[in-house]
């Protein structure tokens, strides 16, 4: 039925979908909404607007009125907000809320991951990134962006499997059921597969990894190749977090539980379940529970440890 007092809001906007969850000041939920995608990458504006979707949906489970919202705090995690220039475009965007607080979706996840306390996650979702905290400094590795990052992330492993289907076209290479299953996404055409691929997105990318991860779970041996080199990816941003210390380690993100099984056994037997989600830790930050950690700026330190 709403409430008068403030109302907390933490959104984890990610590149393929979008929660917002709405709290009160007693922490008990009042309502929780997805919307499609918010990135940057798809421009600040789309990503507003998923933003306020998912947000205004959240609101109405709660019984709250846009007139609520000016009594709400807000922390925003966002994929892509280290893109140059996108924090200040979203800033300049003029919102409802008492007050709001832009962090990476990553971020977001490691808050809700850990508590607030130092440790570090790996997302495995449409995109890949490590992000740790430790004494209060942020720790960013990778993430810049796919295609010419990311590894190990789902839109990765959809760039190889269509990659590999073109040249099983060309017969360059075998012609494996997962391959046929791809091919056939695009009616056997590989220039069907070209056009579609000049307006693609890492989110349609990705839509093949589930695809691959099947087949790779029956044995396909190229999607077992796609995913043992997607896992090393993964497992080489948990080595560099573990280099620098950082014992409290999760992985999170859609493609976390199907990737697992493929971890080395000593990495998986380091990961913990992650507390909470980055909704959560988002809210963290909405609440002023946790100060925003300052950035590694040690840069002979990041020449040894970032990839």
């Amino acid at each position: 039925m709403g409430t008068k007092g403030t109302t907390y809001l933490g959104v984890d906007g990610g590149g393929t979908r979008c929660r917002a969850r709405i709290e009160d000041e007693g922490g008990r939920l009042l309502g929780e909404a997805s919307s499609g995608p918010a990135t940057t990458r798809i421009g600040t504006e789309k990503a507003w607007r998923s933003i306020m979707e998912a947000t205004e949906a959240a609101a109405a489970k709660a019984r709250l009125s846009h007139e609520d919202f000016a009594r709400m705090r807000a922390a925003i995690g966002l994929a892509g907000l280290g893109r140059r220039g996108a924090e200040a475009a979203l800033n300049r965007i003029a919102h409802p809320f008492a007050s709001t607080v832009f962090i990476s979706d990553g971020m977001a996840a490691c808050l809700g991951a850990h508590s607030g306390e130092d440790g570090a996650i790996v997302v495995a979702g449409t995109g890949s990134v490590g992000v740790g905290l430790m004494g209060g400094c942020e720790i960013r590795i990778a993430g810049y962006g796919f295609p010419v990052s990311d590894e190990g992330s789902g839109a990765d492993i959809g760039l190889q499997v269509v990659r590999l289907a073109l040249r099983a076209a060309d017969r360059r290479g075998e012609l494996t059921p997962l391959l046929a299953e791809v091919l056939a996404a695009f009616d056997h055409d590989p220039y069907q597969a070209v056009a579609w691929s000049e307006e693609a997105r890492a989110t349609d990318y990705a839509a093949f990894a589930p695809i691959v991860l099947r087949h790779a779970n029956f044995g396909d041996p190229v999607g077992r190749r796609i995913v043992e080199r997607a896992a090393d990816a993964i497992g080489d941003l948990l080595d560099l977090f573990l280099a620098r210390g950082i014992e409290r380690l999760s992985l999170v993100g859609g493609l976390a539980e199907a990737i697992t099984p493929w971890l080395t056994p000593d990495l998986r037997d380091r990961l913990k379940r992650p507390d909470a989600d980055a909704a959560a830790g988002a809210l963290l930050v909405a609440r002023g529970r946790f100060a925003l950690p300052t950035k590694d700026i040690d840069h002979e330190q990041a020449a040894k440890f970032r990839v």
